[in-house]
């Protein structure tokens, strides 16, 4: 009888274990869910200050862009935390492939590539990441 009060509590404890296990995978997958999220919340916040047309690939009017540029640098700048997460391996892989892709498809609209060059020529050395990613055409 003892060895199989024994085995119980061995086995309740393994189980136990396991438990403790999973929710703490399970709350640690969370927070790795929230901070990406504040991401897409932050680059939605940013994206209602560009013009529609910017978004679209359009060009806009020269007062417009220089209206807009400082949103484009914002983005620009949460482009690169991103790309710094991900370096770091703070953002999931299929998260990360999201993201790019967006970053890929912004950087070929003619507001966003000017912008870009613009930025890159003004920051000096910063926006390390995303030059990686983008190298600026000097």
């Amino acid at each position: 009888m003892t060895d199989l009060l024994s085995a119980l509590a061995s086995l309740g404890t393994t189980i136990g274990v396991f438990v403790a296990a999973w929710q703490l995978w399970l709350a640690h997958r969370q927070s790795v869910t929230n901070f990406e999220d504040s991401f897409a919340k932050e680059y939605r916040e940013l994206a209602t200050k560009l013009p529609a047309a910017a978004l679209l690939g359009e060009d806009i009017s020269e007062d417009e862009y220089k209206r807009v540029f400082e949103h484009l640098y914002h983005y620009f700048d949460l482009c690169n935390e991103q790309a710094f997460h991900h370096k770091i391996g703070r953002v999931t892989p299929s998260t990360w492939v999201f993201w790019c892709d967006g970053m890929k498809s912004n950087l070929a609209r003619p507001v966003f590539k000017r912008g870009w060059k613009e930025v890159c020529k003004r920051s000096g050395k910063d926006f390390a990441e995303l030059r990686e990613l983008f190298p600026c055409d000097d």
